[in-house]
């Protein structure tokens, strides 16, 4: 696809890039939101009430069933890590494919709390922004994982480092997948903005010192808590090379 074409009202260029990468968009009316998903914004949101129920909340108990967390933070973290990932894979897919990006803001993006994984998102409108380092870091970091952290650490007593490592981590994966797909595909341009994107992007202060990036190699500094799990081992990226003892 051309870079400078812009954005189909589909986005049916994310989708071969895998499920992590494709968002559903009200122009295809197979994908119109059902009732009952919310604004992603209504997840950040400091207060809940019978109007405004803790949708996070919901989330992060949905995980911990499937994982037979023995912790709740731990669901916490898998749960965050998980929608870090859908939001850069967007986001970084369609730079890096496209040269532009959907507004992915808050209140455009709706989210079914209640969905198996990957999280379920789809855009209530495609509104096309540049596909540079800056706007995808106002889109996602300022738009999304800053109020994401803050919601999971006031509710979930999660360690900030950790969320920050998190959003690293799920940075370095799409990029990882991105440059798979690219190589497969015949297509180096696509590989060659999503490594420079990635790059920049880790240079933002919330993500510097998170981790090392080595290729398309990434080392975090923290741990996901994944490998308190039973059976859950550590993680590709994971600060550890052997699980910790159990305490």
């Amino acid at each position: 696809m051309d870079p400078e074409a812009g954005l189909d009202p589909e986005l049916r260029a994310l989708r071969p890039l895998g499920a992590y990468f494709v968002l559903r968009t009200v122009a295809d009316p197979a994908h119109a939101p059902r009732p009952g998903p919310v604004p992603l914004a209504e997840a950040y949101g400091a207060t809940t009430s019978d109007v405004y129920p803790d949708r996070l909340g919901f989330r992060v108990r949905k995980v911990a069933r499937a994982l037979s967390a023995p912790e709740e933070r731990i669901a916490a973290s898998v749960a965050q890590l998980g929608l870090a990932a859908r939001l850069w894979s967007v986001a970084l897919g369609s730079a890096a494919v496209y040269g532009r990006i959907p507004d992915l803001g808050p209140r455009l993006l709706r989210w079914d709390p209640d969905a198996s994984a990957p999280d379920d998102l789809w855009l209530t409108e495609v509104r096309p922004l540049p596909g540079d380092a800056a706007t995808i870091g106002a889109a996602v970091l300022d738009a999304h994982l800053e109020p994401l952290a803050a919601a999971v650490r006031s509710r979930h007593r999660v360690a900030a480092g950790l969320l920050w490592g998190n959003a690293a981590s799920a940075l370095t994966g799409a990029a990882r997948q991105l440059d798979r797909w690219a190589r497969a595909e015949g297509r180096p341009d696509v590989a060659a903005r999503s490594g420079a994107l990635t790059r920049r992007l880790l240079t933002d202060p919330r993500l510097a010192g998170t981790g090392t990036l080595t290729g398309t190699a990434f080392r975090r500094r923290s741990c996901c808590l994944y490998y308190r799990l039973h059976g859950g081992g550590l993680c590709g990226d994971c600060c550890f090379t052997r699980a910790p003892a159990a305490r």
